[in-house]
């Protein structure tokens, strides 16, 4: 059977690939290795955040926005150091994505009734100088009904196309080679795996019931990275990073396993910036798991405080919510692969959420009034639930308990009642002035000059010993496994380059698996809301292009 193209992977990239083309007419194949229940992958546990600029969201929280500044951001977090190889096309995915953030990408996703949460975020602060790492405003906007919302608009499509004959979705349909004839891709092989029941993001099986074949003119990978795949991940860790971690949870399902980047470089399409990866570093378990090693991350306000296996405090700008790969290359170069939050009762009921679309049911439910029930004292109920199930949380009344409590947990008895108590209690004095020589209480009092962080995100500062602000609360951090930076490179049309820098022909990818465009759209940092985002924007490109070449 012959399609005009056939789109690997079913996650969010390839359903925007799939419905544009889909829209232009062209017969589309989209396969995947899962059962239909996983359909849209990753981007459906998401918390839905985009990367927007000059948005009328930020415009409405006093937020002055431009493509100037975001794009002096992008820049000072990328680190592009390989522009004239690995970097080249990445760079220039991002200043067509930053113009995309800029211009028509909100409309584009309200006209398929996208809505946005009124309070912008303030993911990555960075906390250097200005032309340095992390987002100088807040640009993080939160889809409305979060990850699913964001899938269903082209989910839609696409299933619309499926009952008018332009798209045939398979699942359980596992491709191992890209068919080349006469020096150009025209077809996939694989094996069809047997039927299952398995739920969203719960491990399938891979026993094999079938083979199949199929021919296109054109192919479009978008099958997504590494994040569940460990053992990739640490042959793929960086030296700068220092050691890669002996334990990590997963951010991610099992199937995100990168087999189609092999299966890819062995059809001729080059994989750059290998080194380039984003994992979490305040993770923590899953007390209601619905993957194997299931990592959820901790949002953070600002105000906790961060210290490592030794209970030693991170130095500046090393706070929570400040920069992620920053505190990850802190933590692996202590010796151990965890750190730990100090906090009070009253700055966790403020300033801890917790991403993905299921630990936000009143978002994801779109419902105002649970929403707004944010404001009042206590924790969220996911939040509760983790402090009372979650093995990584201790809370006591007074801090020679609370320390207990940690070196129980952690059972490598590292931590010093006297080491701990001596800096909490520093840090305590300099909350007495308006005015202090501690940069993260300087970046506590500065969040709350943003209208968004006042009200929902930042803690008043107060003494963390203070007891009429308890019960005081540990949690042990772990590194949670994320996203691929680097992956295949591509050219702005989406289109696979060969060791040569050469297009193979009829071959193409979109989202995490191309590196959110170009084998690096990120270079080293992400701004955060540019995952899902790169998702869109790649797909929707590839979609675009290949169905304009095969016109």
């Amino acid at each position: 059977m012959k399609f005009d193209v056939i789109v690997v992977g079913a996650g969010l990239a390839g359903l925007v690939a799939t419905a544009e083309l889909a829209d232009a007419g062209k017969k589309v194949l989209l396969l995947d290795q899962e059962p239909e229940a996983s359909l849209g992958g990753q981007a459906w546990w998401s918390f839905g955040g985009l990367f927007l600029i000059d948005s009328p969201e930020q415009r409405r929280m006093g937020i002055k926005d431009s493509k100037e500044l975001a794009w002096q951001d992008w820049l000072g977090a990328a680190g592009f150091d390989r522009e004239d190889d690995e970097d080249y096309w990445g760079k220039k995915w991002a200043e067509a994505y930053v113009n995309f953030a800029a211009g028509e990408k909100r409309a584009w996703l309200s006209g398929m009734g996208v809505r946005f949460f009124p309070v912008v975020g303030w993911a990555e602060r960075g906390g250097y100088t200005a032309e340095g790492h992390g987002n100088s405003v807040p640009r993080f906007h939160i889809v409305w009904g979060t990850g699913p919302s964001l899938v269903k608009p082209f989910e839609d499509r696409v299933r619309q196309a499926m009952k008018e004959g332009h798209v045939d979705y398979r699942p359980r349909h596992r491709v191992n080679e890209l068919v080349m004839e006469n020096g150009a891709i025209c077809g996939v092989r694989g094996d069809i795996l047997v039927s299952s029941t398995a739920a969203r993001g719960e491990a399938s099986s891979r026993e094999v019931v079938g083979e199949f074949e199929f021919q296109s003119s054109a192919v479009a990978v978008t099958s997504g990275g590494i994040g569940g795949n460990h053992e990739l991940i640490r042959k793929n860790w960086p030296e700068r990073l220092g050691n890669a971690p002996k334990k990590m949870i997963s951010g991610v399902p099992e199937h995100v396993d990168g087999r189609m980047l092999g299966i890819t470089e062995k059809a001729g399409g080059r994989i750059v910036n290998r080194d380039r990866m984003w994992h979490y570093t305040e993770g923590i378990k899953n007390w209601d798991p619905v993957w194997p090693n299931h990592g959820i991350r901790i949002l953070p306000g600002p105000s906790s405080i961060w210290l490592d296996a030794k209970g030693q405090r991170f130095p500046a700008p090393n706070f929570p919510g400040f920069d992620t790969l920053g505190t990850l290359e802190a933590i692996m170069k202590s010796g151990y692969d965890y750190s730990w939050f100090i906090l009070t009762q009253k700055i966790i009921e403020k300033e801890f959420a917790l991403s993905g679309s299921e630990q936000n049911p009143d978002l994801t439910g779109k419902s105002i009034k649970k929403v707004l029930a944010r404001v009042l004292p206590g924790p969220t109920a996911p939040v509760k639930a983790f402090m009372d199930k979650g093995e990584d949380f201790v809370i006591a009344n007074t801090l020679p308990e609370l320390v207990d409590g940690m070196n129980k947990l952690s059972s490598d008895h590292l931590l010093s009642l006297d080491v701990i108590e001596r800096q909490i209690l520093a840090r305590d004095r300099e909350i007495e002035n308006k005015f202090t020589k501690d940069l993260q209480i300087t970046a506590m009092r500065g969040a709350r000059n943003y209208l968004g962080d006042k009200l929902i995100r930042v803690a008043p500062p107060h003494r963390i010993l203070d007891p009429k602000m308890g019960p005081l609360i540990a949690v042990r951090l772990n590194i949670v496994s994320r996203k691929t930076l680097g992956g295949l490179q591509t050219d702005l049309s989406g289109r696979v380059l060969n060791a040569t820098g050469k297009p193979v022909p009829g071959l193409y990818a979109a989202g995490e698996v191309s590196g959110f465009g170009g084998g690096g759209i990120h270079g080293y940092r992400s701004l955060e809301g540019t995952f899902v985002g790169g998702c869109l924007f790649t797909g929707r490109q590839a979609g675009r292009a290949i169905a304009k070449e095969l016109s």
